[in-house]
């Protein structure tokens, strides 16, 4: 697949590598037996973000000359998986699901509410690094749609305005002092106490 996006042109620059020597020395380590005709952009990915926690810029321009195409191809196959980060994890992840149950009663307005008040993009961390938002697809607790998963809970049914409540507590923005913690704990948000689930997330 990766390999028929390929781009072998030799005439297409790559831009020079900036970042500490030690990084990219162990960047170029991690990713030296992989090739272009093995499909092993993914595994690439894996291996520089187990070692480091995250893929770093400095990897892109050294990804890009090792699999033979552009930074440009790198970059985007890095957007079409949700679970490779670009930045370092947030303090706080909230799972946003987009299942189709999820989307029918209304979850679009879940994350919107979401992104708004953690200040922060679906599958991006905020610029305080506190608070991350994670894309995640259905895993069959559709009796609980729409939803969020948090510090390994599921919260819902979820209306917009008991997000806002329950996003307000976790951001400690409700004039009541910071609730992250009481959150992590398994505190569901106001009128969905009876629906919160106890199963880990998976």
């Amino acid at each position: 697949m990766f390999s028929n996006a390929s781009h072998h042109s030799r005439l297409t620059p790559v831009e020079p590598i900036v970042g500490g020597t030690e990084l990219i020395a162990r960047i170029s380590e991690l990713i030296a037996d992989l090739r272009p005709d093995d499909v092993d952009l993914l595994k690439a990915f894996h291996r520089i973000q187990h070692e480091f926690g995250f893929v770093p810029p400095e990897a892109v321009p050294l990804l890009a000359g090792q699999f033979r195409t552009t930074p440009a191809i790198i970059y985007g196959t890095i957007d079409f998986y949700s679970e490779i980060r670009t930045a370092p994890s947030a303090e706080t992840t909230v799972e946003w699901c987009s299942g189709p149950a999820c989307l029918l009663k209304g979850s679009m307005n879940i994350r919107r509410a979401l992104e708004a008040i953690l200040e922060c993009q679906m599958n991006r961390t905020s610029p305080d690094g506190k608070f991350g938002l994670r894309l995640v697809q259905c895993d069959g607790t559709c009796h609980l749609a729409p939803l969020v998963r948090h510090a390994g809970r599921y919260i819902g049914p979820l209306s917009v305005s008991e997000t806002v409540e329950w996003a307000r507590d976790l951001a400690g923005r409700n004039g009541k002092g910071d609730m992250g913690k009481a959150s992590d704990e398994g505190v569901t948000p106001v009128g969905a106490g009876q629906h919160g689930d106890d199963r880990e997330s998976g």
